[in-house]
């Protein structure tokens, strides 16, 4: 393939491949060619042009197929429009001398249609260049049109359109002459010649008037009979054609002189919409022959005729655009309603055409205001519909009160206005439900009267108008919430009043159920008790049905479906209603067979008919009671349910003769009782009736097999059995497309009704998709789906002889009949026996007994071989369901063999058709059947077939079924590949475009190959790169397919390919051709295509692109956007918007809910990618969005700056930009679109949270803004995301709101904490609080739904919280809404609104309290921080002060709230226990509901409930506590009692036991079985409420008495260390360990004070042990406090630092590791454990004591070593500190001291320092990088800290002295800083027996090492600092030795001191080291002279030469001493102070 890539084609390599490949190799060149010659230089082109042309024409006779000579005409025009012209005209002599040929032969046809299309191309490239040629090039191709064949006519018209389109107005000459050619196209028996022809004319509409003045009439005619008989593509191309046209018609200004103006006269409005009324109404036939027709009554317009006008006006709307339909509403609206009012009873004449029609006129509606019109002006087409019902309501009255005239008429006249209000109601709700809550205006209106005017109607006579009027209150409930609980009390209240007329009783019956089945739409729910008054009502209205003849049928049907709707309320209210139900269920049938018989004789035709509606409705409610109550289908229920079904089935059995008994009246109550059960018996167990099997079997067989059905109704039956693939070779109109609403009715063929609501009135409760009304089937078609459903049920469950019996029956009665008939019987048995197979295939089941094998297959056969597709297909599905429930290979072989047998003697489509078809369903449900040679037999017989040119339906279906096969068989077709894929190219470049659905099987067919290859497809060898080559012009050649089906497979293929082997498909080429589909060339929206598949396959592609290159993707659309505006202007909006902006316009357009799911995604996709480095851009597209509906919310922004006017820009502002930025192309956005765009904004400040730090630190941003003003940071744009949260949060739309406060939400948490560089001491958002109270103060108001409610308190709690505004009086605007909340709902469930369920208000109240907890909870910090700052001159300051007042109130809530809580989280079994009327805030009834709400805010609460009772530490009881002003006492004294005990009063000591272990109880509840769901804010403010809790005595002392409790707290804490690896929560778990311990160790000295009070005068010895482990020492696992607590310290100690764990270094002693730090939270950790572990011997007696004191010192030690790493300056670790913390506190525990325990704790101490003194000894030769001043430390906490008998012993003693003189001598001076200091405390220990041995060994080495000072002078401070040190340590023993031998050691400081000192000659010149330490040693001397006096004098009378050297130095520094001493203290300070702080850390 590499070589086709030249300027010339290669003609020798050509000419070496054989026929498939030299296509393929000429297809690749002209591709190739058509993309060089646009890079290529003109002159480079000009020299070789000559040769190319001659190529290209040689081509030209080569017979090119259709792709290939698209192509080729393409190239030829580049060429000339780039190269010379002069040759053109030969070029065009040639192709018109090949069209003129008479050769007729088929293999000269592709030469003549390749110069066909290539006229068409140059005239369309070159234009008028060519213009004198054109006349004659038009006149021979219309010439050649009258002899040509299809495919002729179609090429000829497309290239005419080209002609025109290249020639413009220049080709007015030939216009007539094209006209009339294309008019006899358009009515063309070729349907692809019809869409041709239709895209001529479009064309030629541009410039010929005469088609949109004159001609109008004929031109609309003639499209009217183009609809006769066209199929889907036609009608899309011909309305297109027809709308155009009629829109220019109105628009267009006549050019030419004034006489020709005249002439032309301008058509009206109303001469437009009564032309295409005429085509509505009369179909295609002319005026006067319609008129004749009519006369005789046997006209009816053909339904295609009728859809083919329908989508007309919709064009025809959309051309004239969303502002022409505004002005004009009016008008049309009164139209579209006249097209089916009594003025044309034809329309309507039956009640099939009737529903046709307004089908098609909601269609009308439905795309016309749906979508062109913004929200603004839908809210206005609404009050206009609304008027529209008021003028029909008021006729009808008009006719209802003139009784007393003719009454026939009258009836007539109120049935003919009927199907207009039918249109309008459904209509209205449509718009309605779309609008959601932004419609609320239209019901604050009160001159509109929308509500009234749909009420009005409900009780109207027809009863189509009032299920369209129930609807349309239903539609409304779901839009705006608010309604659904007054319009149900409305419409109960109307239907109890009006119980007496008809009408009202069915009207407001349909409008309750409505309504019902609405309240699962809404999550407020509505109040519980309605259900008690629906249930009443209901049995009310069952229990009156007798009392009057006249209404028993409408309280029948009314009684039964209110309980029907009641049902889908779910298990929750049904509950409490099921006895009542299952009663009413019982009475209603007879009790016995023998009853029915009595009843049967007895009745007439009107009881009759009361009774059947009666129990069919009850079999309705209980239908709807099994599919929507699952839940409490328990055994019993299920056996109440089964009790009358025997009587209901025998009643099935005497259907029939009742019928012939009473006649026709009882025909439809008998087919919908039928129906009815069917339904129900499908939905319950079938062993269940399995009694009755064979009664129902016999029914089932008659339905099916009934003599009276005359209609097929196939395409309603089948579809659902057929496999969705297969569904794609039938007709389009199977697939889903935009028209799918009014397309469905041509499936189902003219005598059969569509779907309407009317015919099944219990269907309006139920849940459908999307917003359409729901379209149940006439009964007679839907009791025979019922049927086949259950029949399969049934078959599967009866005996083999019976179901062989049943089966026979069924094949006889097919044989039986003859015609019409028998294709009806046969769709019916063979789509039970489909459902049977399906049944059984799914269930398992197995088909054994060779007789009935054979029926089914018999059966199965005889459809395969039907002329009707779908049987077919469905048979086809059957046969291999067949084979799979028989599972035997050797049966399968069979039926393989069998297919291939018909194939290859069959000739007619039909079996062809069928049996490959079956073969490939074999395949797919086998996977494929094994042996190989089976797959060659198949691939063989399926090639033959797809390559049948004679009948592109064998052609479609044969390869269908082969890429059924390449899916199914997987690697065993890697053989087949290449053979495939030739196979598929060839057809794809030979097959003609018309055949669109061959080369859609064919795009399956390479789609299904390309999944089969995978991966490979990245490979580099030869073969596997000529397949993908293959695959890729594959696609190429599907993409330039007209067929829009056939380019969504090729957008597929590329998908797939793009996944497999993304480097070999071209991004760039892919993405332009995505957007061009998608995207008119103006880049803002046109979807262009009309084909919902295509759009969904291009957004499925984009989406999967856009997860790997985003970047590159939108790159690639801009430059789109950018190319194919060369024409004009690049207009700069384009380029802004790029593909995002494009995408999001599109969802705004959009209705399909699966792709605007895709276009969200992709959105999503490529912000994740690109928000971060476009981030402008994108906040700019969501400001816009949601900036675009600013003006329509009607609220004005808080801050005025950005005050946004300018006009919402005509189409002529676009181009004149002003820098304001209203140019955008977001004209009022969809409310669903805001939302998504307020979503984007959240999801972006996530993806910058990630990125960054910048994004949040506005110094730090504007300092890089400012390096390079690209940089772009989201905290820059800070005001943006103010101002869009508050216009989200301001809106009208609820959702919307929702959205806003929650980015303001966001907003807070992220940016409260920056500051503001300006103004020090403030953050950025202070400036915004004006703002963020606006946005709040709307939710607060009385009429906000809770859930906006609820978000906007938790806003405001966090905006309190964030501490953002600091001034109080500022605050008070955001707390005083909390405060109007909290007085509203201070009076519990019962004070809030009754428009919603309970669980609403409960949601409302929670959220109060949670917010008001997180502010209490924030103060309380706040106060601690701030007493720890400052002493406090008041008790309470700021926040705490505003919440203070309320706190009372408060407290009382969230003790009531939290009690609420307990009883609702207590397991099932304890349900019992559960107060009846509910809890605080709850009802018992929606207690389920309540849970989601309390389990969201409890934690909250419970954190500032246990706060405030801390801070009451327990010792306020209010007076008013037993009775609190709530509906019931909010303390816990109520809990689980019985009324009697309530009046007790309790004493404040139970009143706080209980209030403790509420809080307790739900902690321990919630930590000890952690879901894995629960937040971490939960668990974080679970554990600080128990830290808070355990901060007072008294609740420590609870905690302390009761060791099982403890012990309880400590294991629930032991797990959440061990699940949750979160620092936070394991440091917070700590402390609450701590706390404990502290419980205890105050516990056990309590105890023990009191007993030695008591036992004061007694014996000490006598003395109890108290603590832990008493006499014994033991301490029992899981009875012991301080096991749990080691067992949880150790846990802690162990995850941080392994190797403390014997187990995992391998052993017990000290072990060579490396010292390591630990990170920042494992210190945190680390040092908390510690802490721990030294309270703990407190906690034992001295027996016990001595068990843990090994363990506990093994840990401290163990911590010290590993974590003793030496740092910079003779630093600590923070956790050698703390073990070192820890060593004193075990060391000077009194257990040490302790009689019992004292020999025991020396020796292990002992042992100990030991270990310590180890700890310096190299290990196996190596030596330890230990911190010697760490160890040096702990040594001397030992001998500080014990009895001397621990540290004197003296092997031990003798150690530490060494390691004291080996540090003294060590060159590191921080290490002799610290030994001086550690010697200093040592030496002035008290006990001498512990001091004096180092004072003896160490003290002549300090003097030596001062007395090298003269020598060498110190160089800085540090050696500075060990001097300073040395003379303080000889300074402590001065003081601390004895009298006599005091003198000696002062006569030794004192020359030392002295020979610091310099003189005044040596201080000028002397170093800041050396002066500081004169100055030093002058200080001392000067402190030491005067004490020791006397030794002073003596030595210097002694040595002359020190008091000279005094002397001189005193003198020297008299002058500066009053300068320098000041300053000289200020320098020893520092050292000074920190030794001090670090000894009296451990020392």
């Amino acid at each position: 393939m590499e070589l086709s890539h030249s300027l010339l084609l290669n003609e020798e390599a050509c000419n070496q491949l054989g026929d498939v490949q030299k296509a393929e190799f000429i297809f690749e060149w002209l591709r190739y060619l058509e993309k060089l010659l646009l890079a290529t230089s003109r002159n480079d082109i000009r020299e070789k042009q000559k040769t190319i042309v001659e190529q290209l024409l040689s081509l030209l006779n080569s017979s090119p197929g259709p792709p290939t000579r698209k192509l080729l005409a393409k190239n030829l025009a580049i060429i000339y429009s780039i190269g010379d012209t002069f040759s053109v005209y030969e070029t065009i002599d040639k192709c018109n001398d090949l069209i003129r040929s008479k050769d007729d032969s088929p293999s000269y046809l592709p030469t003549k249609l390749a110069a066909v299309v290539c006229l068409g191309s140059l005239y369309k490239k070159l234009g008028r260049i060519l213009g004198n040629t054109f006349a004659d090039t038009v006149g021979n191709i219309l010439k050649a049109m009258k002899s040509a064949e299809s495919q002729g006519r179609y090429e000829i018209m497309l290239s005419l359109q080209n002609i025109l389109n290249g020639l413009r107005a220049a080709a007015t000459p030939c216009h007539r002459d094209v006209y009339k050619a294309a008019r006899s196209c358009l009515t063309d028996r070729s349907m692809a010649v019809r869409c041709a022809a239709a895209k001529c004319l479009l064309e030629l509409q541009n410039e010929a008037i005469f088609m949109w003045s004159t001609d109008l009439d004929s031109v609309t005619t003639l499209c009217f009979k183009s609809f006769e008989g066209s199929n889907y593509d036609v009608r899309i191309a011909v309305s297109k054609l027809l709308g155009t046209i009629l829109a220019k018609a109105i628009i267009s200004k006549p050019p030419g002189s004034a006489a020709s103006r005249q002439s032309i006269r301008r058509i009206s409005l109303e001469e437009v919409l009564e032309l295409l009324g005429t085509g509505f109404l009369r179909g295609s036939s002319g005026f006067l022959r319609a008129s004749g027709d009519m006369l005789k009554g046997t006209s009816s317009v053909s339904r295609d005729v009728r859809v083919g006008v329908t989508q007309a006006y919709v064009v025809f709307i959309s051309t004239l655009g969303g502002v022409w339909l505004e002005k004009n509403f009016a008008v049309f609206l009164s139209h579209l309603l006249s097209l089916v009012s009594q003025l044309h009873p034809k329309a309507t004449q039956t009640q099939v055409d009737a529903v046709c029609c307004r089908r098609c006129v909601s269609f009308i509606l439905r795309s016309t205001i749906g979508g062109l019109l913004g929200e603004k002006a839908q809210i206005a087409a609404a009050k206009e519909i609304c008027q529209a019902i008021w003028k029909l309501k008021k006729v009808a009255d008009a006719v209802l009160s003139d009784g007393n005239l003719e009454t026939r008429l009258s009836s007539t006249d109120v049935a003919a206005n009927q199907h207009m209000l039918v249109c309008a109601l459904q209509e209205l709700g449509n718009l309605i439900y779309n609008l959601g809550t932004t419609a609320a205006p239209l019901f604050q209106d009160s001159c509109i009267g929308l509500l009234d005017s749909v009420i009005s109607v409900i009780p109207h006579p027809s009863n189509c108008v009032r299920l369209a009027a129930a609807w349309c209150l239903h539609c409304i409930a779901v839009a705006l919430p608010s309604y659904l609980t007054p319009l149900l009390d409305r419409c109960l209240e109307r239907l109890t009043v009006l119980k007496s007329s008809p009408e009202a009783v069915t009207g407001f019956s349909f409008a309750v159920a409505a309504l019902l089945g609405a309240v699962k739409h809404c999550p407020l729910g509505i109040p519980h008790g309605k259900g008690k008054i629906i249930m009443t009502l209901a049995e009310d209205l069952l229990c009156s049905a007798a009392q009057n003849s006249r209404l028993s049928a409408q309280r029948t049907q009314a009684g039964w479906l209110l309980i029907a709707a009641l049902m889908t309320l779910g298990p929750a209210v049904v509950t409490h209603h099921l006895a009542r139900v299952l009663l009413l269920w019982k009475c209603v049938f007879p009790a016995s067979p023998k009853d029915l018989e009595t009843e049967k004789n007895r009745g007439d035709s009107f009881t009759w008919q009361v009774t059947l509606e009666g129990r069919a409705g009850a079999l309705s409610a209980i239908k709807s009671f099994v599919s929507h109550c699952g839940d409490l289908l328990t055994g019993e229920v299920i056996q109440h349910l089964l009790l009358p079904l025997p009587c209901a089935v025998d009643l099935l059995t005497q259907l029939s003769s009742i019928l012939k008994t009473y006649g026709s009246p009882l025909k439809t109550p008998s087919i919908v009782y039928r129906q009815r059960l069917y339904e129900l018996l499908i939905l319950l167990p079938p062993e269940t009736y399995q009694g009755n099997f064979c009664a129902i079997l016999k029914e089932l067989t008659a339905d099916l097999t009934a003599p009276d059905i005359q209609v097929a109704a196939s395409s309603c039956l089948l579809p659902p059995l057929c496999h969705q693939d297969d569904l794609l070779i039938l007709s389009p109109l199977l697939q889903e497309t935009d028209h799918k609403f009014i397309e469905e009715q041509l499936l189902l063929g003219n005598g059969v009704a569509c779907g309407s609501l009317e015919y099944d009135p219990y269907s309006i409760y139920e849940d459908i998709e999307g917003d359409s009304v729901p379209k149940p089937l006439p009964p007679t078609l839907s009791v025979i789906s019922s049927a086949s459903k259950l029949f399969g049920v049934v078959c599967a469950h009866v005996e083999d002889a019976q179901r062989l019996l049943i089966l026979e029956q069924l094949l006889n009665s097919i044989k039986h009949t003859k015609g019409v008939r028998q294709q009806v019987v046969q769709l019916h048995v063979v789509s039970s026996i489909s459902n049977f197979l399906k049944y059984l295939a799914g269930s398992k089941g197995s088909l054994s007994p060779e007789e009935i094998r054979r029926v089914v297959l018999t059966l199965v056969m005889g459809a395969l071989e039907s002329t009707n597709p779908l049987l077919r297909c469905t048979a086809a599905e059957a046969w291999a369901r067949l084979a799979q429930v028989v599972d035997d290979g050797v049966f399968t072989a069979g039926l393989a063999q069998v297919s291939f047998e018909k194939l290859k003697s069959a000739r007619d489509v039909v079996t062809r058709t069928g049996y490959s078809l079956a073969l490939g369903s074999l395949y797919r449900y086998l996977g494929g059947i094994s042996s190989s040679q089976h797959l060659n037999s198949c691939i063989g017989i399926l090639y033959t077939l797809s390559q049948d040119s004679t009948s592109p339906d064998v052609q479609t279906w044969a390869l269908h079924s082969l890429s059924l096969i390449i899916d199914s068989a997987g690697a065993l077709y890697y053989v087949h590949v290449e053979p495939t894929l030739s196979l598929i190219i060839l057809l794809l470049l030979n097959v003609p475009p018309t055949h669109a659905e061959v080369h859609q099987s064919l795009g399956r067919c390479l789609n299904a190959l390309i999944t089969m290859l995978g991966p490979e497809l990245q490979g580099n060898n030869t073969s596997v790169s000529m397949l993908r080559t293959s695959c890729l012009l594959g696609c190429a050649v599907m993409q330039d397919n007209p067929g829009c089906l056939v380019q969504a497979q090729a957008i597929s293929c590329l998908q797939q390919l793009h996944m497999f082997a993304p480097r070999h498909v071209n991004l760039s080429s892919l993405v332009n051709s995505l957007c061009e589909i998608l995207l008119d060339n103006s880049v803002l929206v046109n979807l262009c295509s009309p084909y919902l598949l295509l759009r969904r396959a291009v957004l499925a592609c984009l989406r999967q692109l856009v997860q790997r290159e985003a970047a590159e993707v939108s790159e690639h659309a801009v430059v789109l956007a950018k190319d194919s505006r060369e024409e004009l202007t690049p207009d700069a909006n384009i380029k802004e918007m790029g593909l995002e902006g494009a995408l999001l316009t599109l969802l705004d357009k959009e209705t399909d809910q699966r792709l605007c799911q895709d276009i969200k995604e992709t959105l999503n996709h490529m912000l994740t990618s690109m928000a971060v480095e476009k981030l402008s851009f994108w906040l700019k597209l969501c400001k816009d969005v949601l900036a675009a509906s600013a003006d329509f919310t009607g609220v004005t922004c808080v801050d005025a700056v950005q005050e946004e006017e300018g006009d919402r820009g005509d189409d002529a502002s676009v181009l004149t930009t002003r820098s304001n930025e209203k140019s955008h192309p977001f004209t009022n956005p969809r409310w669903a679109t805001r939302v998504f765009a307020a979503e984007c904004v959240c999801r972006i400040i996530k993806q910058c949270e990630n990125a960054n730090r910048a994004h949040f630190d506005i110094a730090l941003a504007q300092e890089m803004k400012k390096r390079d003003s690209r940089n772009d940071f989201l905290v820059l744009h800070l005001a943006d995301l103010i101002r869009m949260a508050f216009m989200a949060a301001t809106d009208h739309s609820d959702q919307l709101r929702l959205s806003g406060l929650e980015t303001l939400l966001v907003v807070i948490r992220q940016f409260a904490a920056i500051p503001e560089p300006e103004f020090p001491g403030h953050v950025i958002l202070e400036q915004y609080q004006a703002n963020v109270g606006a946005a709040l103060r709307p939710a607060f108001t009385s009429d906000t739904p809770p859930d906006v409610t609820a978000k906007a308190c938790q806003v405001c709690s966090a905006w309190i919280a964030s501490g953002v505004v600091s001034d109080l009086n500022d605050l008070r605007r955001v707390h005083q809404l909390l405060i109007s909340s909290l007085t509203k709902i201070q009076a519990g469930k019962e004070a809030l609104s009754h428009l919603y369920n309970e669980s609403a208000s409960t949601m409302e109240i929670l959220a109060v309290l949670k917010a008001w907890a997180e502010v209490y909870i924030i103060a309380v910090q706040k106060h601690k921080n701030h007493k720890q700052i400052s002493k406090p001159t008041t008790c309470l300051e700021g926040l705490l002060e505003l919440v203070y007042t309320d706190l009372g109130t408060l407290s009382k809530l969230w003790l009531a709230a939290l009690q609420d809580f307990a009883l609702l989280t207590l397991p099932s079994e304890f349900a019992s226990q559960l107060p009846d009327e509910g809890g605080a805030f709850y009802t018992a009834e929606t207690s389920e509901n309540a849970k989601l709400h309390y389990h969201n805010s409890w934690a909250l609460i419970l954190h500032a409930a246990a706060l405030w009772l801390t801070s009451t530490g327990f010792a306020v009881a209010e007076p008013d506590e037993g009775t609190a002003n709530l509906s019931r006492p909010v303390t816990p004294t109520s809990m689980c009692q019985d009324s009697s005990s309530k009046a007790t009063v309790k004493s404040p000591e139970d009143v706080y036991t209980d209030r403790f272990h509420l809080i307790l109880g739900i902690s321990v509840e919630f930590l000890c079985s952690l879901r894995s769901d629960a937040t971490m804010e939960s668990i974080t403010a679970c554990l600080h409420a128990l830290q808070a809790l355990l901060d007072v005595p008294w609740p420590r002392s609870k905690i302390g008495s009761d060791q099982d409790l403890g012990i309880e707290l400590l294991n629930v804490l032991h797990r959440v260390i061990l699940t949750r690896e979160s620092p936070s929560i394991q440091l917070a778990s700590l402390e609450v360990v701590r706390q404990i311990i502290c419980a205890a160790q105050e516990h056990v000295k309590e105890k023990r004070r009191s007993a030695e009070v008591d036992d004061g005068a007694a014996e000490k010895e006598t003395l109890p042990e108290f603590g832990e482990g008493k006499d014994t020492g033991g301490l029992v696992p899981g009875k012991s406090l301080v096991f749990a607590t080691l067992e949880l310290c150790v846990c802690i100690l162990v995850r941080q630092l392994p190797e403390l764990n014997p187990e995992l270094t391998g052993s017990s002693g000290v072990k060579v590791t490396k010292p390591q730090l630990l990170s920042e939270d494992g210190s945190r950790l680390v040092s908390a454990a510690l802490v721990i572990l030294s309270e703990l011997p407190t906690v034992c007696s001295p027996e016990g004591s001595i068990s843990v004191l090994p363990t506990i010192l093994y840990l401290t030690i163990g911590v010290l070593r590993e974590t003793a790493v030496k740092l910079p300056g003779g630093q600590l670790s923070s956790t050698v500190a703390a073990s070192l913390q820890a060593l004193k506190g075990i060391l000077s525990s009194p257990m040490a001291r302790a009689e019992k325990s004292h020999t025991a704790w020396t020796d292990l101490l002992r042992s100990a320092l030991t270990t310590i003194l180890d700890c310096w000894d190299p290990v196996d030769g190596a030596h330890q990088e230990l911190d010697e001043v760490s160890l040096l430390t702990a040594i001397t906490v030992f001998i500080l800290s014990t009895t001397p008998e621990v540290t004197t012993i003296p092997c031990l003693q003798k150690r530490c002295i060494e390691k004291f003189k080996a540090t003294l001598e060590t060159k590191d001076p921080m290490v002799q800083i610290k030994t001086y200091q550690l010697l200093h405390s040592i030496f002035q220990y008290p006990n001498p027996t512990v001091s004096y041995p180092y004072i003896y060994s160490l003290a002549s080495s300090v003097v030596e090492k001062l007395q090298e000072i003269d020598k060498r002078k110190p160089e800085d401070t540090t050696e500075l600092q060990i001097f300073q040190e040395g003379i303080k340590v000889l300074e402590t023993l001065v003081t601390v030795a004895e009298e006599q031998y005091r003198s000696q050691l002062v006569a030794c400081l004192l020359p030392i001191l002295i020979s610091f000192l310099l003189d005044e000659n040596a201080l000028g010149s002397a170093t800041a080291a050396m002066r500081n330490l004169h100055d030093f040693a002058l200080q001392n001397l000067m402190q030491i002279g005067p004490q020791y006096s006397s030794v002073f004098k003596n030595v210097m009378t002694s040595t002359p030469s020190l008091k000279a050297r005094l002397e001189a130095a005193i003198k020297g520094n008299h002058e500066s001493v009053k300068v320098k001493l000041p300053s000289s203290k200020q320098t020893v300070n520092p050292g000074k102070n920190s030794s001090i702080q670090l000894k009296t850390n451990f020392l």
